[in-house]
């Protein structure tokens, strides 16, 4: 497959990781350091290990996996280790898993010592779709996602459907999410054929067709001052259900479980605010639910999901910002909504 172009770098798709051989031997790095979390060390290390069988000069640095250790006390540790090791800054960083990974590693790399260069190698599919690409790295602070954060590229993106192998279905199904989001905030087809698929034997072309949309976004718009907002569709009430699930249930969320959740009440706002139609309203809803678990959004935790959208890094002037679908396969982005209607697109999930 041929590879995407985003700015300086290149989205490479089944490539094998040859380019980043060619990569290694151009810039000379001084050290070369794989960053990944303990699941990632034991189970994708050995495909990356096959697809790079000259590469032995490298040092691990392993963290916890989950999106709890997502935050700055691990980034401490990571930069201790870094320079532990006399890391300079002609080293490279290899972020080698999903989305925690390369967000983080991504804001630690862009940070040390201002900066060294990295590359993303995502190993979930929520990762090769969304996380690994665009340019935005980030750590969450008291369970507001992202809140601190970069606009770094890296080196590169090697997207390698291999080591979705290694994925049990509820990280398919998370990954899964943000291929729904990207159809229904830009391509009408593509979200037609993504109902017609099997998400357990996604395939090449799907993802490739997905990261093509991010990639335009991002490309139109890199610092999320208009366009690239549109992405974040499902995401104001996903995250903060995320947020909350993540402190008060004993089986936190998944990121795409969370979105999903987010995607139907903000298809309710949508038909409310922007004339989504009723049909596309209840099919959006009826599809979701129909690959994701129902999961009761309790009432005495309103105030709370309400506290943590305020805390929205996309809001403005106090003004809680949405994305929100024209029809499906167009959004748009800055809508003012009440708290009344908020509430009531979460007691709408929870009617379903």
């Amino acid at each position: 497959m041929e590879a995407l172009k985003n700015n300086n770098h290149l989205i490479h798709f089944e490539s094998g990781l040859a380019p980043l051989n060619d990569l290694l031997s151009t810039n000379k790095y001084s050290k070369v350091f794989v960053f990944a979390d303990n699941n990632t060390a034991e189970i994708c290390m050995p495909v990356f290990r096959d697809f790079l069988p000259d590469l032995d000069d490298f040092d691990i640095i392993e963290t916890d996996a989950g999106e709890e250790n997502k935050n700055i006390d691990f980034c401490i540790g990571i930069w201790k280790t870094l320079l532990d090791f006399e890391a300079d800054r002609k080293c490279l960083m290899i972020n080698l898993g999903g989305g925690v990974i390369t967000d983080m590693g991504g804001f630690v790399a862009s940070t040390y010592k201002r900066g060294i260069d990295f590359v993303n190698i995502p190993t979930t599919l929520l990762s090769q779709v969304d996380a690994s690409v665009g340019g935005k790295t980030g750590i969450d602070i008291d369970n507001v996602k992202n809140m601190v954060g970069t606009f770094s590229l890296p080196q590169a993106v090697f997207i390698e459907t291999t080591f979705l192998q290694t994925l049990p279905q509820r990280e398919l199904l998370s990954g899964f999410a943000e291929m729904i989001k990207h159809g229904l905030i830009a391509d009408a087809v593509y979200y037609q054929e993504l109902k017609d698929s099997d998400y357990e034997h996604i395939g090449a072309e799907a993802i490739y067709r997905s990261v093509e949309i991010k990639n335009e976004v991002v490309l139109a718009d890199p610092f999320e001052k208009g366009l690239r907002k549109i992405l974040n569709y499902g995401h104001t009430i996903g995250h903060a259900v995320e947020g909350y699930a993540l402190v008060n249930d004993k089986s936190p969320l998944t990121h795409g479980e969370a979105i999903a959740i987010g995607m139907i009440c903000e298809a309710y706002l949508s038909a409310k605010y922007c004339n989504l139609s009723q049909d596309e309203l209840t099919e959006i809803a009826s599809y979701l639910l129909s690959l994701y678990p129902k999961y009761e959004i309790k009432p005495k935790s309103f105030d709370d999901l309400m506290a943590l959208m305020q805390s929205d890094k996309k809001n403005e002037d106090g003004f809680i910002l949405f994305s929100l679908l024209e029809q499906i396969g167009k959004c748009t982005y800055n809508c003012k909504v009440t708290r009344e209607d908020i509430i009531n697109s979460l007691l709408y999930y929870n009617s379903l």
